[in-house]
């Protein structure tokens, strides 16, 4: 089948290769605009633009669209596409725009539908410490998310995924499913299953949600570390400078009693001692959470050891304060 592929961010590269390396045809990608990304403001392809590029040269065009309106549509339509894939591509197809494919419209997407439905379901499902996840291949509905299951595929979660890991665990799986879902839609033996269960919704992340609440639980704010790694990160306040907190885990077995020079009746954010090999152990609202790996404003990122060494009177220091 000629497929018209719809994605933009990394996770969904692989699923594009595989399909180029399968025997279905890659008629055109379609993608987000270029974006002005990092310090420097530099304009920059999306990754899959970048694959398509890669992996095509010039054999097929890469639109870049800023709506799926009637130009949009006649140009997808001279690639004569019979099906459409899409993968985080991030926006709305309406019913004239489906009408363009005869074999209708697939979507991945990195999580147990109805379960996190909407743009950011790896980082809920570490968010909510959901015990699982999963890749599911739907339908492509009129409203998001909401398009019967053609495939699904669960992920047992250890608790200490982050989205960057569990992103390219998603990104692998979901090559060969995709491909299996085509080759099924062509030999007419795919069976679209509705979901079941009560749908649960994606909340939008913005930079604002990295900052640490120290009153949460060690467990909440351990979560909240790997489900922010790499964007938009977490981070507090130390002696009036923007910390990062890169790595931690929590530390709730740690007893104080135990630590000669150890601070005690102390307020959430205190760094209560540094423990070998555990880290820089700090009181959250509930248990105690390990530092190991942290970044302060300006400076390279750095493993607790480093850091406590260069840092003076750290121990009794309040994060969070500015």
């Amino acid at each position: 089948m000629r497929v018209l592929f719809a994605g933009s961010p990394e996770i969904a590269v692989p699923a594009l290769e595989a399909i180029a390396a399968s025997h279905h045809e890659v008629a055109a990608v379609l993608t987000n605009p270029d974006s002005r990304v990092g310090r420097g403001l530099k304009v920059e392809q999306t990754p899959v633009a970048s694959a398509a590029r890669r992996i095509f040269g010039e054999q097929i065009p890469i639109f870049t669209f800023e709506t799926l309106n009637a130009e949009a549509r006649s140009r997808i339509s001279v690639c004569r596409p019979d099906i459409l894939v899409s993968f985080a591509y991030g926006k709305i197809f309406g019913p004239k725009f489906m009408a363009l494919f005869p074999k209708g419209g697939i979507n991945v997407h990195p999580s147990l539908l109805p379960r996190w439905r909407g743009s950011s379901p790896i980082q809920h499902a570490i968010l909510a410490m959901d015990s699982e996840t999963g890749i599911s291949i739907q339908t492509i509905a009129p409203e998001m998310d909401t398009g019967d299951l053609l495939l699904v595929s669960r992920i047992p979660l250890g608790g200490r995924e982050t989205t960057r890991t569990l992103s390219e665990h998603c990104a692998r799986l979901s090559a060969p499913l995709v491909v299996e879902v085509l080759d099924q839609i062509e030999r007419g033996t795919a069976k679209a299953q509705p979901q079941i269960g009560a749908p649960t919704y994606c909340s939008k992340i913005s930079k604002e949600d990295g900052l640490i609440d120290w009153k949460r639980t060690s467990r909440e704010i351990d979560a909240r570390i790997r489900a922010f790694d790499p964007w938009p990160g977490s981070y507090t306040f130390l002696r009036g400078m923007r910390l990062s907190i890169l790595e931690a885990e929590p530390f709730d077995d740690f007893s104080p009693s135990v630590v000669s020079g150890h601070v005690t009746n102390v307020q959430p954010g205190a760094i209560i001692a540094v423990i070998a090999p555990k880290g820089m152990v700090v009181q959250t609202g509930q248990g105690f959470l390990a530092v190991k790996q942290l970044q302060l404003a300006t400076r390279k990122a750095t493993g607790y050891r480093e850091f406590a060494n260069g840092m003076r009177d750290l121990v009794g220091t309040i994060l969070g304060l500015l």
